[in-house]
Parts: structure tokens; sequence; C-alpha cells
């Protein structure tokens, strides 16, 4: 359950459930209503810390020194306002940080106390050396009550560190008597793993070079095991200045240590599978690339393919486990020395390979790691059975940072996620510089359009019966000021995707009937053909838009041929279908472009608004050997039957032979265009065909 706010009915069970966890750990010093307000404080205080867009440390941290305000400083009540504040406000980093904060709260406070009653021993021991005898034995009588009765260990010993005094607390804490401590070494209770350089503080101490000192220490109980101890050491010294006595306080830091060590692990593992996160993974990472050991490392980037399917059909549950399951099955054939599982978020996993020998081991671990996730598992009754993309990365230390090694790894397991999943893909520094020069090219399109960088080049469309000048299709170009004259083919996609292609369509069709109109003025009238991408038929205002222009330019609609591929024009129904009909009726002429390349359907086909077929240069190109008898000669003649029988003219793309030209003119094509006649260039090249 997690609160909502400050108020309500969660509040006041929190409330409760607070305050009896308090009042069964220690004594409630104040009337009840007023201890109920107390912690109902201290609760708006947490909410509003878990709420809050901002952590405020030192807020949350105040909360655990209102427990010792409280005089709560048995571990059952840190330990149980802890648990308390993980079952109400439920899990996360926000949580975990909140109980961190409460936690280091009351330990501050509790050693504050601490160190006050520290100094009350210390001047009761200086008030009984120095005072009369009347005063002396009642500062010893003080003394004797705050020793015996303390809740905490104390401790006393001479200089050679021999123990004269011990209290109850500190002797329940060890498992022994007093008895059986006093006499002995404080160093012979001392657990053996405990780092010798310790012992320097204590020395230190007894030759008068410091008054004091504070560490966290281990001890070795009666039944051999380890106690975790904050140990404060104060010395007190004679009437003449010189180290007499060493007074230690011990508390037992055991459940403390434990929620440290559970914080810790949750800082660093994934709460769903146990596998290291992406906090742990991030620190062993840049710890290869610092590691003088090491010269090569590399990366199996994992995501699981098509798990958003699983989660929207089967449910959240069904996914986790299935998370669960992967996970398991990666730890059991990954872990192991100088290799790391980790889990980044969703159904992404990394696995982290140290001292690299070669690529191929890199390969070879991805396979396993594709058939294992391969294997069916049963999760709630279903039989599930899914595949992964898996991005690597095997390189030196010395040639990237990790931040780098992590993005190519991402970028890797994109490619393998684009080339048809359940794959393995390896980073490749050509590929991935033609993706950056992509990328780059999409983002300084909008610009190049306004900057004027675009440019059409027109290709001319001869008549195969005469060799006269039908037409020329627009075909646009980008001079780019880096990479220099670009093709459509590097960039008219990018506008595809982007939308871009709208506008820049637009400009070409625009610039291609000025320039029409210039010819006419000059008294030739060839047709005009122009792309026009799906993207652009699918416009709402494709029609007005091609309207205005007609209107704006005054060039006759019958001189405009607009061409479309096959597969954008057979996908077109409703709206679209209808705008390539109004078309029609404005009297502009419609192409399917690169006919014979795509799927037709040849009943749909007689009922589009199309007038030409634009045959595909790759048929073309089959007519090199100039004879009807090769299959490529029969498919045009094919094409180019079932064109008239549809009552279509012919055009043929790519014609760069006099053998092509003479073959389409018997099959029967109407027209053609490629390089036998022209390469697209600038209008000039068009009027030195129209003189």
């Amino acid at each position: 359950m997690t609160l909502a706010g400050p108020t309500g009915s969660d509040r006041g069970s929190l409330v409760a459930a607070w305050a009896r966890v308090l009042a069964d750990s220690g004594y409630v010093a104040t009337d009840w209503a007023a201890f109920h307000e107390r912690v109902g404080e201290l609760v708006d205080v947490l909410v509003g810390a878990h709420a809050a867009d901002e952590f405020d440390q030192a807020a949350v941290e105040r909360v655990g020194a209102g427990l010792v305000e409280l005089r709560h400083l048995a571990a059952e009540s840190i330990g149980g306002t802890v648990e308390l504040i993980g079952t109400h406000l439920g899990s996360g980093p926000r949580v975990a940080k909140i109980q961190a904060a409460v936690t280091a709260g009351f330990v501050r406070a509790a050693h504050a106390r601490i160190f006050g009653e520290q100094e009350a021993l210390r001047r009761s021991a200086l008030e009984a050396r120095d005072g009369a005898e009347s005063a002396r034995r009642a500062s010893e009588a003080r003394f004797r009550a705050v020793f015996t009765d303390a809740a905490i260990g104390i401790g006393i010993s001479d200089t050679k560190g021999r123990l004269v005094e011990v209290n109850s607390a500190m002797a329940a804490m060890l498992g022994f008597r007093i008895d059986q401590m006093l006499g002995h070494f404080l160093a012979d209770f001392v657990h053996p793993e405990d780092p010798p350089e310790l012992h320097r503080y204590f020395l230190e101490m007894v030759a008068g070079k410091r008054d004091n000192y504070r560490i966290e220490r281990r001890f070795r109980k009666s039944d051999g095991t380890a106690l975790r101890t904050n140990v404060t050491v104060s010395l007190v010294r004679d009437e003449h200045g010189a180290p007499q006595y060493l007074v230690g306080m011990v508390e037992d830091n055991t459940e403390w240590h434990v929620l440290s060590e559970q914080l810790r692990h949750q800082a660093h593992h994934d709460h769903l599978t146990g596998l290291a996160n992406r906090a742990m993974f991030t620190e062993r990472l840049h710890a290869s690339f610092g590691d003088p050991r090491g010269e090569r490392v590399g990366l199996c980037y994992v995501n699981i393919d098509g798990f958003k399917a699983v989660n929207d059909t089967l449910g959240h549950v069904v996914g986790d486990q299935l998370l669960v399951e992967v996970g398991k099955r990666l730890d059991e054939l990954v872990s192991g020395p100088g290799r790391l599982v980790a889990r980044l978020g969703g159904d992404e996993f990394v696995v982290l390979v140290e001292h690299t020998s070669c690529l191929t081991e890199l390969i070879e671990l991805a396979e396993r790691i594709l058939g294992a996730i391969a294997a069916p598992v049963r999760i709630a009754g279903h039989r599930l059975a899914v595949s992964a993309s898996i991005g690597l990365v095997e390189r030196s230390v010395f040639d990237a940072s990790p931040a780098e090694t992590m993005r190519d790894a991402d970028v890797t397991l994109h490619w393998a996620k684009v080339d048809g999943k359940n794959r393995w893909a390896v980073y490749d520094p050509e590929r991935n510089a033609r993706e950056i020069a992509r990328i780059s090219l999409s983002a300084a399109m909008p610009a190049a359009l306004e900057r004027e960088e675009f440019y059409v080049e027109y290709q001319p469309i001869v008549s195969l019966a005469d060799g006269t000048l039908l037409g020329v299709e627009a075909l646009v170009r980008w001079a780019h000021p880096e990479f220099g004259r670009l093709g459509p083919d590097r960039f008219i996609g990018l506008a595809e995707e982007t939308g871009l292609i709208v506008p820049l369509g637009r400009w070409v069709l625009e610039t291609a009937c000025r320039q029409a109109m210039k010819w006419r003025a000059a008294g030739a009238t060839p047709l005009v053909s122009v792309n026009l991408a799906a993207r652009q038929v699918a416009e709402p205002g494709l029609v007005d838009d091609i309207a205005g222009i007609i209107s704006e330019i005054g060039i006759p609609s019958t001189s405009l041929q607009l061409e479309l591929t096959e597969s954008a024009i057979m996908g077109t129904t409703g709206e679209p279908l209808e705008a390539l009909r109004r078309l029609v009726d404005l009297g502009v002429r419609i192409a399917i472009d690169d006919f014979g390349t795509g799927y037709s359907n040849l009943a749909y086909l007689r009922h589009l608004p199309v007038h030409a077929l634009k045959i595909a240069g790759s048929f073309v190109e089959g007519l090199r050997a100039g004879t009807k008898d090769s299959v490529d000669a029969q498919i045009v003649t094919a094409l180019v039957t079932l064109a008239h029988t549809l009552k279509l003219d012919v055009i043929a793309e790519g014609v760069e032979t006099g053998g092509q030209a003479d073959l389409l003119r018997r099959i029967g094509a109407d027209s053609a265009q490629g390089w036998l006649y022209a390469k697209p260039g600038p209008p000039e090249d068009v009027e030195r065909w129209l003189r």
C-alpha cells in the first residue's frame, strides 16, 4: 500500500502501527495522546519526503533523531521503523533512501546521546578525583549508577589495555560474566579478523596524543561469532595530565550492519530477477576499462523479441515471470569469473565479458544465449517460446570509453532488430558511420530546403517509334555543402520518414511546372513527369495544393504527369484513391513507376485512374541480349500486352543500348528513357533536344 498524502485512513494506519511498534520496544515517557500526535508528525515528514520531487535528506534524518528524542533507542525500535516504512510506502529507490536516511538520523542522534553520557562519565571521574570526600562519594555514586545501568556497554581499562571495570551490558553483549572479563586485556576479545592497524588509535591515546576516538570494531563473542560494534573511547588523565584510564563505550550495530548490507544489495541488484542492475553493471564496466591486467572487453546487449506482445496479451505478471526465467537462464549460462549478467530495465539484459581473447569467443557465447532463450517455458499454464536479438561489441579497452562501448552495443542491438530479430549483430564502424551520416542528412534536410540546396534535373522521355521528345521526368538532387551532389536514393527515404517529403515534393512539382512554362514560352510542349510519394498521396490537401500550383503557374493540367510506385498506388484506398481520381478529373496524368517490381492485383489495377505504366529498369536490363526468347523479354512482352489491353501507355526505364531500344520497339513499348538518350541534366540539356 502506498500513501497518497499526509492525511486519510492510510496515514492513520501507519501512525497506529508505528506507535505500537515503539511502545512494544520501549517505554513511552509521555501520555499516549501526545505520543500518538508526535508519531503522526514524524509520519507526515516521511510521507512528504516520499511524494516530493526533490528528496530532503536532512528532514528525513530528523525523523530518526525524533525516535531518540522519544527515548526509543532499542534496536527493535529502528528495525521495526524501517520495516514499517517498506510495508506502508512500498518499494523503489525513494523508499530505500527514506529507510537509509531515517536509520542515519537515528544513529547520529544515538551517538550524540552516547557522547553526552560519556562526557557525564568523564566529569564524574574528574569530580571523584578532585572533590572533597563527600563530594567524591556522591560523584562516585552517580558514576556508578550511570555505569551500571547504562543500556550500552562500558568498559574501563588501564594504559596497558587491561580491563579494570566492565558493566553488565558490555558483558552481556559478548556473552561473558563480568568476572570473566576483568583482568583480561581488551585485545583478548577483539575478533582475529579485525584489521590490526586499528590498534594504532589505542597507542596514540596511551601516549597522550589524542583524547578520544571513534571506530567501528568487531569483537569475538563467547561462542566465537563476531559482534559488530561502534566503539567510542575517551582518555582520563591524572592530576598531572598523564594518561591514566581509557573509558570505552560499545554499541551493538549488528542490525544496522545487516540493514546496510541489504540496502547496498538493493542498490546494486535488480529487484525482480536478482541480477546485477544498471548501477552495478556501470561500475563493473568502468572497472574493466581501468583494470591494468585487462586489454580487451566484450558486451552482449540482449533484448527479448516481442516482449511487449506478451505483456499486452497475457499480462504483466506473466511478463515478469518470463523475465525472471530469462534472467535465470542467462545467469546459469554466463555467470563466472570475469563475467557479469545484468538487467538494465524492461526486457533488456547485458552480459559483460572481461579479458576477452577475440570476437569469436563473443559470437559463440551469443549463439548459446540465443539457444537458451529460445527453449520453451511454461508460465501460468501458457507455453511460451520467445527469441532474442543481441548486439555484440568486442574491443580493446584502449580504443574507446565505457560510455562509447555501451552506446555502440545499443546501436548494434538495433541493427539486429532491423535485420530481422532472433539473431546477433556485430558492431561495424563503417556501418555506424553510414548511419550517423544518414541521421545527419535527416537533421540537415529542413534547413537545406530553406537554403535552396535542392535542385531539379530532367531526363528526356523519347518516342520509340520516331525518337522524338515526348516529355521529361523531373528528378530532385541535393547539392550538399559537405557530401557534394547526392542522388534521391540518399535522401528521399529519409524525407518520407520525417514527413519532409511533403514540402520537398511540393517544391519539386512547382519548380518542374515553372520550367515547363519556360519551355512552352519558347514554343515547346513536353510532358513533365514528377514523382509523387505515398506520404504525399495521403495528405488531405494534396488535390487542392496541386490545383493551386497549376492555376498559379498557368500550366495546362494535361501537360503534367504524376508518378507513383507500384506498391504505393496498389495500397491506395479510401481518401487517397479518391484524391487520385480527382487529379485525373483535373486532367493530370497518373503513371505507375517501377511496374513489375511490386505486388499487383490485376483485377484492382483495371479500376485505378492510371494512364501509363513505367517498366522497371531491372527488366529492361535483361534485354541486352536483344532476343525475344529470353525470360526478361517474355516478361516485358506480357507487361506491354497487359498495359495495352488496359489502354495504358508503356514507358521503359533504364534503356542504355540500341539493342534494348530495338527489342522494346518490336515488343510494342511506346516510349523509353535512359542513358542511351540522355542522362538526367539541367534544363539546358533538354533545350538542346527541343532545338
